[in-house]
């Protein structure tokens, strides 16, 4: 930050994104999803930021909302210490702007997926999938299955990240123009998704159809701290001009054939 002498643009996407790594160790959750955020936002404080973008989690810091698709303004009732610490590093966001003027966001990301994404990890269901149906394996399902989540592509995502780095904050403000009380907090949120539920099942099965490959099911128990239900409204977002543009077929498509083109290399 010093060398560079100030960015016009801060965007934070590092974290310890393992649901159950965060339910297991919380201490090691917040040290890196509280501590290492507050790391970063106080060096752009110090050394000059224009636009700080806080990449937070709409799949988990309202919990098992009432309301699906859910608005930013719904209450915040994280069900793991993972959304937690997103939601703390939200409410300092709400102190940078407050005291010291900061011009900050936060993105409230569903299911981010896409070509590249890691599929060796415990997140990131659809490059886990990809890979066992890529190499004739089974799949593994915790819980029923019937848990559902809103699945966006990664290219639409990215969009989105553009759009609240350079929209102007007079425009973000309007987005959410008569606040109560706490929703003070959700005037510089934004949720990024489909508003669209897919089944972890039919996940599985628009997978095993894109790939043209079938694999056998496996269901082991459900995860703790996981969410039965998410999906979240994008209304917010598309006053500021975006559009989800890409179906969760194509998308799947497109992550398969990476993901089976690269062992190819």
């Amino acid at each position: 930050f010093r060398e560079a002498g100030g960015f016009d643009v801060v965007s934070h996407h590092a974290a310890q994104i393992d649901v159950r790594i965060s339910v297991s160790d919380p201490r090691r959750d917040a040290s890196i999803n509280v501590d290492g955020f507050l790391n970063v936002i106080e060096a752009a404080r110090a050394f000059g930021c224009g636009r700080f973008v806080f990449v937070s989690s709409g799949g988990v810091v309202y919990g098992e909302p009432d309301v699906r698709p859910t608005p930013e303004t719904a209450p915040k009732l994280p069900l793991s210490p993972y959304g937690v610490t997103k939601l703390v590093a939200e409410q300092y966001l709400h102190y940078y702007r407050s005291i010291h003027g900061m011009h900050a966001v936060a993105l409230r990301y569903s299911n981010v997926y896409g070509p590249r994404q890691d599929p060796h990890g415990e997140a990131g269901v659809v490059a886990i999938f990809s890979n066992r149906l890529r190499d004739g394996e089974p799949v593994t399902i915790f819980g029923d299955g019937e848990q559902t989540r809103d699945y966006v592509y990664v290219g639409d995502v990215a969009e989105a990240n553009y759009l609240v780095a350079t929209a102007p904050l007079e425009a973000i403000e309007r987005t959410l123009p008569d606040p109560q009380g706490a929703e003070a907090l959700d005037v510089y949120a934004f949720n990024v998704g489909t508003s669209t539920e897919t089944s972890v099942n039919e996940l599985a099965r628009l997978l095993m159809k894109v790939s043209g490959r079938t694999v056998e099911t496996k269901y082991a128990p459900a995860r703790p701290g996981e969410v039965q239900h998410s999906c979240i409204a994008t209304d917010k977002l598309k006053s500021l001009g975006w559009q989800c543009g890409v179906t969760i077929e194509e998308g799947l498509g497109r992550t398969y054939r990476h993901i089976a083109q690269e062992v190819a290399r």
